[in-house]
């Protein structure tokens, strides 16, 4: 008999708020999932957005279609989905040029050339830290070991067996014939133009 008490008084507000008589509240209001719903929900909270301190977002990752104008931003993606590949070095930052709101985004990078970019693609707000890397200054060789660097030999100081630009008398450029062209440690040309990587597929 108590157990049954307890269980009824347990469930009586459930079952008030599952009442739908007329004039009532309908509880499965908020689970509509109608398409003029969600977009005034994208509006309300795009417009809460611009009321929002920009200093406050700092570190917040988002589509670009959700920024203002003049938005500091860096970890940037060249497509959707793809992960940031922009502007990632030590202390830099992109500028939003103009208002994000058709396909396409412009944006200027570090190097000032402007690029457009798939508003859909997200960034992170605000610049990278470490601004004062470019300042630094190794003291001596072996700082630049510590850091996994290991030392860059020349080929013309090698032998010909070692590399392409090796041998000869002197400091020879030719490897003791009538003049090479600057190759890579296996043979390939560096110069003019000369493609290296896997060739394209013909259409």
């Amino acid at each position: 008999m108590t157990m049954t008490l307890w269980r009824s008084r347990s469930l009586l507000p459930l079952r008030r708020l599952l009442q739908v008589e007329s004039g009532s509240f309908n509880a499965f209001h908020y689970f509509s999932t109608d398409t003029a719903d969600t977009q005034s929900l994208r509006e309300n909270m795009m417009r809460q957005k611009f009321h929002l301190d920009i200093n406050s977002q700092i570190g917040s990752c988002m589509p670009l279609n959700s920024m203002r104008i003049g938005t500091i931003i860096h970890n940037i993606e060249m497509k959707p989905g793809q992960g940031g590949q922009l502007v990632r070095a030590a202390g830099t930052s992109a500028k939003i040029l103009k208002e994000p709101t058709s396909a396409y985004c412009l944006i200027k990078l570090p190097s000032g050339a402007e690029k457009l970019i798939d508003s859909r693609c997200r960034a992170t707000i605000g610049q990278v830290s470490n601004p004062d890397r470019k300042n630094q200054k190794l003291r001596k060789a072996g700082q630049s070991r510590w850091l996994g660097r290991r030392p860059v030999v020349r080929g013309v100081a090698m032998n010909p067996v070692d590399h392409p630009h090796g041998g000869g008398e002197g400091k020879s450029k030719s490897s003791g014939g009538f003049g090479r062209v600057s190759q890579t440690p296996w043979g390939k040309p560096t110069k003019s133009g000369y493609k290296t990587g896997p060739l394209k597929r013909k259409k």
